[in-house]
């Protein structure tokens, strides 16, 4: 077994272990009547559950035709994990209410196979495949942002193949007389300082900073017409082009830049606004 399926099968046990924990707090249609017995019926619906989630798994890959990628990017795997839920959630909701009818009938208690008895049912797996969706997006972000990062490379990279520019250099001007001529492929990022800019770019293979006059909302006007050059906090500008890596350490991301190795904040107020470059 390689590593993403024992991956994704350990996130199978712990999300329908997380569902029969559930029923276990809330007890719908009364299965608390069931005593200790109820721990061996809790034990056989996380297997008849964990066997759902894999049955649901086939159904996206050869019915819905969406097979589990991370190559596809993160718009495709949010998608794929909506689709995902909205089957799963009735199914396991079935099997579950199939599966306790016969006990609950036999100790006098509602039959999960009334309608009233399936919704409860229902919406207890509902409100754990929100959750636990929520936990697994919250566990896998720093991967999504990657998969972004790299869908955002690759269409910058499409962008310059394609489009032919007449100045390939261009020249940032603060309110004073000071200039910055570079090759925007040169610029790493630009940081707000006070009253000032200062412009991280390479110069003849070195690490190079000129600091300007001026505010990042006019370096971000300057270099609007540039996809590569987005905003991922109120006080960097940043070339997605030139970052190497992305980290999330305790839901806070960073963009660590190439040839300085800087930790560039993403402040989670313009994250959408880096969705929106990759939309783009």
């Amino acid at each position: 077994m390689n590593n993403r399926n024992k991956e994704t099968l350990s996130v199978r046990i712990i999300s329908v272990g997380f569902t029969c924990l559930a029923l276990a707090v809330f007890k719908p249609l009364g299965i608390g009547e069931m005593g200790m017995m109820l721990y061996a019926h809790l034990l056989a619906i996380w297997v008849f559950g964990l066997g759902i989630c894999y049955v649901t798994e086939a159904l996206m890959k050869h019915i819905i035709r969406m097979p589990a990628t991370l190559s596809k990017g993160a718009d495709y795997i949010i998608r794929r994990n909506l689709w995902f839920q909205l089957i799963n959630t009735p199914l396991e909701a079935l099997l579950i209410s199939i599966y306790l009818h016969f006990p609950m009938t036999r100790i006098g208690a509602a039959d999960p196979l009334s309608l009233k008895g399936f919704l409860q049912v229902m919406l207890v797996i509902a409100f754990c495949s929100f959750d636990i969706g929520l936990y697994w997006r919250y566990k896998f972000r720093s991967r999504y942002l990657t998969t972004e990062l790299e869908e955002t490379k690759a269409r910058s990279e499409q962008i310059q193949s394609t489009q032919v520019h007449s100045a390939p250099s261009l020249t940032l001007t603060g309110n004073t007389s000071e200039k910055v001529s570079l090759n925007i492929d040169d610029l790493l990022f630009i940081e707000t300082v006070g009253n000032y800019v200062k412009v991280y770019h390479l110069h003849d293979n070195q690490l190079r900073t000129d600091m300007l006059r001026a505010t990042s909302r006019q370096m971000e006007d300057e270099l609007h017409a540039y996809p590569s050059i987005v905003r991922c906090h109120r006080a960097y500008l940043v070339n997605l082009s030139q970052v190497e890596q992305l980290t999330s350490n305790s839901g806070n991301a960073q963009l660590i830049v190439r040839h300085c190795h800087e930790a560039i904040p993403v402040s989670r107020s313009n994250v959408s606004q880096i969705r929106k470059a990759i939309g783009k």
